[in-house]
């Protein structure tokens, strides 16, 4: 059933109809002057100037602080199945376009916000995909959503894990399991640049796998090549280990919290044929194993630094900085003259210039001179959109240190 069109009309206050003029996806709830009409969470409405000039359309959620996210600036488009499967349509050429299949078998398909889809993620891992339904208004229209996936991809089964903070904020509670068709297996088997990898959709970490680091991860390892030991801090399931070894890398030691990743990270190394006995996994929180290293004098050719998300909002950037600078200031520590950072973060607040700023003054406390050899983003199935700037998240730095 579809929901139907906007009867609802917002308004905005004075002057703030820029970034809506400029195509940025987001009107935070400050920008509200008036809402007429009836609408429920979720329900489309009409955007207007403060004068009455129509901007753009969008849907509703008055619990979040996002309170509209836009879907259209064309006054023709209306919102209905034929928008929805036009706009999967588009995300799926682009990928096409991409010629993924002949280096992965897993890759973003639609990207939210970038792909004029705000609040749908939808991976592929072969045969199976895997959504997140982030937002009430896409919540409202999953169910068609799902068809339309069935008949662009034609996909064994599609499964849900939509169990991410960001629904709390919308009204939501989390939410996992399979929407259509076949249950994936406990553990799948996904390849990349010619490397095998374990997965485990149900449980793992985002869809299950981090795919957005897929074109980092073979960056990185044209410079491992001779190494004699790489140090890869926050490690999960070890697919920088994996890239490493191939590489040529002779040690690796793995460094999480979770045991059981870094079991899943063994099974990786022989599923792709190198000896367990070359990886030491070490069970930890990494900052504490990264001073602990540097006490007992310990030293390493590369040192990888991938942690999770430190900045969820503002108010958390200043103590997200200090830990990027802790954890970057204790890896310097670690790296041998001529040796090798290459260090990430994933927070979309620390903008790219930021996190530079904050690696230097890593390097200024450690005493170490630092060249950055390449500066890494998100993979291109993440596409970032220009009018919004907020799509770029993932930002890396491959350094020489001295």
């Amino acid at each position: 059933m579809e929901i139907p069109s906007p009867s609802a009309r917002l308004y905005l206050k004075p002057e703030h109809d820029r970034p809506v003029r400029r195509h940025h996806p987001w009107i935070f709830s400050g920008a509200l002057g008036r809402l007429e009409g009836l609408v429920e969470d979720g329900g489309l409405v009409e955007v207007f100037t403060f004068e009455g000039e129509w901007l753009a359309r969008g849907y509703l959620n008055r619990r979040s602080q996002i309170l509209v996210r836009l879907l259209t600036w064309d006054p023709q488009e209306a919102i209905d199945t034929s928008f929805w499967r036009q706009r999967l349509e588009r995300a799926a050429r682009a990928r096409q376009a991409l010629r993924l299949e002949e280096r992965a078998t897993a890759y973003r398909l639609v990207f939210a916000e970038s792909d004029g889809l705000p609040g749908l993620i939808v991976d592929r891992y072969n045969d199976f995909l895997v959504l997140q339904s982030l937002t009430l208004g896409i919540e409202r229209w999953k169910p068609l959503l799902v068809r339309l996936l069935q008949e662009q991809f034609q996909p064994r089964g599609i499964y849900e894990r939509s169990d991410v903070e960001v629904r709390e904020k919308e009204g939501m509670p989390p939410r996992c399991g399979l929407l259509v068709g076949e249950a994936p297996p406990d553990r799948l088997i996904i390849s990349e640049h010619g490397l095998r990898f374990y997965v485990d959709l149900l449980r793992g970490h985002k869809t299950g796998f981090y795919l957005d680091q897929r074109e980092n991860r073979h960056r990185a390892a044209a410079y491992l090549n001779g190494a004699e030991e790489v140090l890869n801090a926050f490690s999960y399931t070890g697919a920088f280990a994996v890239y490493a070894l191939a590489a040529g890398a002779r040690q690796v030691v793995n460094v999480d919290t979770s045991g059981e990743a870094l079991q899943l990270a063994l099974e990786n190394i022989r599923l792709n044929g190198f000896d367990p006995g070359r990886v030491e996994n070490v069970e930890g929180d990494a900052f504490q194993v990264l001073r602990r290293f540097a006490a007992a004098g310990r030293r390493f050719d590369a040192v990888i630094l991938d942690p999770p998300k430190f900045a969820y909002a503002q108010a958390h950037l200043n103590r997200a900085a200090r830990g990027y600078k802790d954890i970057n200031l204790q890896a310097l520590r670690l790296i041998r003259p001529g040796g090798l950072l290459i260090t990430f973060s994933c927070s979309g607040l620390v903008s790219p210039e930021l996190f530079q700023k904050i690696v230097f003054a890593a390097a200024e406390d450690a005493g170490r001179e630092v060249q950055i050899l390449e500066k890494l983003s998100q993979a291109p199935d993440h596409p970032i959109r220009l009018s919004f700037p907020e799509s770029e998240y993932l930002k890396g730095l491959i350094c020489r240190v001295w």
